[in-house]
């Protein structure tokens, strides 16, 4: 089958590793980038091999080279974007945040269905097998009563808000923020291995008030969000200005499950317990005759090779896009009420907003 012709919005970091991955992919091929700067659009483009670079979505839109669009610009401009290329009858490919909220998210995956493309977020982790091995061995836990799902690490782009200077890594304007950038790891872990949950009570670590011209308001460096499925409780701790040097871990009745990289599934353990013990003089026991084994991840050098291929599935009708579309939904359900209750403010919570 003939190779899907991909262009990328945007010419950062996370831009150039899904060039390479498509690259590397026998399904996909790069077409082009595009960038507000046309000299940056053309020297990206070329640079990698490609053959048009795009001063405009439009320009992206009326190319009949591209099938399939992968956008990674800043957080709040996702969904104009993506939903201009879906009713131009592209594919989208949406880096994570896929929109600003639920509601637009609703509207994109509405927009693609009528007119007969497919719209989907990249969502690494969740595109990962490591979460399939994850979620086997959580079959072996019993009944799951905890879990803590943790990404933390300290962003230069800190630095600059201490200077009270401007950066859109912490910019309610730009929705981001520590939890629209980091901390949706967390969520979109949780609900593709828990579903969604029932309530959910969030902590935030405000680094700016309304006041603040610089952030465009109140925004986060950090946080922590308990959610709850009545027969358990999952935590999702996320920072920016700090480093979080802790394993993900996941509690059965019958073992214990730990991981590293809510963002790459690696290094785990599945620990089934033995016989409980009863001294309560040892704070540190725990049971006896334990059964430690290694998880075994899949080697991958960069795992957005997964997502790219779930996405042409998806196209070629090989697989549903429901599920995705599902997590996706249920994930901005989970960060519009956390940010409801810490008071950060995207441009697309308004009425006004909503793209159309």
């Amino acid at each position: 089958m003939e190779r899907m012709g991909f262009a990328v919005v945007g010419t950062s970091a996370i831009a150039d590793s899904m060039i390479e991955t498509t690259a590397a992919s026998e399904a996909a091929r790069y077409v082009g980038s595009m960038s507000r700067s046309e000299e940056r659009a053309a020297g990206t483009t070329e640079r990698h091999g490609g053959t048009a670079p795009f001063a405009s979505i439009d320009e992206v839109c009326a190319c009949p080279e591209v099938d399939a669009v992968y956008i990674a610009s800043p957080n709040a401009l996702h969904a104009d974007q993506a939903l201009q290329c879906v009713r131009a009858g592209k594919h989208v490919l949406v880096e994570k945040p896929l929109a600003q909220n639920a509601a637009q998210a609703e509207l994109l995956f509405d927009e693609a269905a009528a007119h007969g493309v497919v719209a989907m977020e990249a969502m690494r982790s969740v595109h990962d097998p490591g979460m399939d091995v994850i979620a086997a061995a959580m079959e072996r836990i019993g009944r799951v009563r905890r879990a803590s799902l943790r990404f933390g690490k300290y962003s230069s782009r800190y630095d600059e808000v201490l200077a009270g200077s401007q950066t859109n890594i912490f910019d309610a304007r730009l929705a981001t923020g520590a939890l629209m950038d980091i901390g949706i790891y967390c969520v979109e872990a949780m609900v593709r291995l828990f579903g969604a949950p029932q309530t959910i009570a969030c902590a935030p670590v405000l680094i700016a008030d309304a006041a603040t011209q610089a952030t465009g308001g109140v925004i986060d460096g950090a946080g922590t969000i308990l959610a709850g499925y009545g027969d358990k409780i999952v935590e999702l701790s996320y920072s920016k200005i700090s480093q979080d040097l802790m394993p993900c871990q996941i509690e059965g009745e019958l073992g214990t499950v730990t991981f590293g990289g809510a963002s790459i599934p690696s290094h785990g353990t599945l620990r089934l317990r033995g016989q409980a013990a009863r001294d309560a003089g040892y704070s540190a026991a725990q049971s006896a005759s334990d059964i430690v084994e290694e998880l075994v991840f899949p080697p991958c050098e960069n795992n957005m090779c997964y997502e790219l291929e779930d996405f042409v599935a998806c196209v070629r009708g090989e697989m549903d896009a429901a599920p995705w579309r599902d997590i996706t939904l249920a994930s901005l359900a989970v960060t519009d009420e956390a940010r409801r209750q810490a008071g950060i403010v995207f441009p697309a919570d308004t009425a006004a907003a909503h793209i159309e």
